[in-house]
């Protein structure tokens, strides 16, 4: 296919569990590429799917074998009820990134549910999907895959900062793009707000309100991981094996864990700031995701940072991933390199995405 212009359906859904965003997105190639972001929408996940979710990590194969069946149908119903509302014309393609149930590259492992081939025949509509086990097979992490959009994209920035589940980072260095996870973020808070009746903590209100630990906090910054040289990654098997236990071991009020968490991916996220040599005052970082609207958050990242950080606009806070998964699909489609092997670690720069025909 050599159209240089694609309108695309971006799917994904997160590890922060807060729903699927689908993303109607136009490219254009002309000296770059362009894209406008037209019709978006994140659709809440009904309280069933997040136990399930959230509970797949410790499933037998063949029971996660039959959820991926199940969830790869629950995809399609919401894609297609989504097309219902929003009338797509002239669709290219539906890129998803589906959803990370485990992800073990040390082990040369990783599996997202919802990349079955049925997906393309319940959508009537070519599917590229599956972009991460490629990578793991050439022995790379996987993650994080958004730094071929900001590449392309977004190069106007010294560095892209995303705030999900996890916070990862994306920038140039020496003319070779440099991205990795800092730690985990929503996908932690998220959790124990859960415990308070909340789904997440809105504004940082909970975390501002609470008292820090100063152990507890020594304690998560120590962690091993944030020795670790790039390229690497994190899962939700590493927080529950390593963050819930020190968090649970801390014996403390469930707002005070928020506060004390909330502080530590501040100073986390800070120190990877400050170091970060790409980012200067003239062209500054461009922080999307969920964790970007917590204003205390956000308050500590500034005054630990000495930086001035600026949120995107909230469509692309809320959808950027969106549009660089329908980006990579894009790519998939003219058989470019999507996935850069200085991110991942991978022996090679590669295409990445199945491509599956209705």
């Amino acid at each position: 296919m050599n159209s240089t212009r694609y309108t695309v359906l971006g799917v994904m859904s997160g590890t922060s569990l807060d729903g699927v965003d689908l993303a109607y997105i136009r490219f254009t190639k002309k000296d770059n590429w362009e894209y406008e972001l037209l019709d978006c929408e994140t659709i809440a996940y009904e309280s069933s799917w997040v136990v399930r979710l959230r509970d797949a990590v410790s499933q037998s194969r063949d029971a996660l074998q039959e959820l991926d069946l199940l969830y790869t149908e629950y995809l399609a119903r919401l894609i297609n009820d989504f097309r219902k509302r929003h009338p797509l014309k002239d669709l290219d393609i539906i890129a998803s990134h589906g959803h990370t149930i485990l992800h073990q590259p040390d082990q040369g492992y990783t599996y997202q549910i919802g990349n079955l081939p049925q997906l393309a025949m319940l959508c009537n509509t070519l599917v590229v999907c599956d972009f991460r086990v490629e990578d793991v097979a050439l022995g790379g992490q996987g993650a994080p895959l958004v730094p071929i959009g900001d590449v392309l994209l977004f190069n106007n920035y010294g560095a892209c900062l995303n705030i999900g589940g996890f916070a990862n980072i994306s920038f140039s260095e020496n003319d070779t793009r440099i991205a990795y996870d800092i730690c985990a973020t929503n996908i932690v808070l998220n959790s124990l707000t859960t415990k308070l009746g909340f789904d997440f903590d809105k504004d940082g209100e909970i975390a501002a309100s609470g008292t820090i630990d100063q152990a507890l906090l020594h304690k998560l910054n120590e962690l091993p991981f944030y020795k670790q040289n790039y390229p690497k990654s994190l899962g939700l098997e590493w927080v529950k094996a390593v963050v819930f236990p020190v968090l649970e071991q801390s014996g403390l009020a469930i707002e005070d864990r928020i506060a004390t968490y909330t502080e530590h991916m501040a100073v986390q996220l800070a120190h990877v700031l400050k170091n970060c040599k790409a980012i200067t005052p003239s062209n500054g970082v461009l922080v999307t995701g969920g964790g970007a609207y917590n204003t205390h958050f956000m308050q500590r990242l500034e005054e630990l940072s000495g930086l001035k950080i600026t949120r995107a606009a909230p469509k692309m806070v809320e959808f950027k991933e969106a549009l660089i998964f329908g980006f990579m699909g894009v790519l998939r489609l003219r058989n470019t390199i999507n996935v850069l092997r200085s991110v991942t670690g991978a022996s090679k720069d590669h295409c990445a995405g199945k491509l599956y025909s209705p």
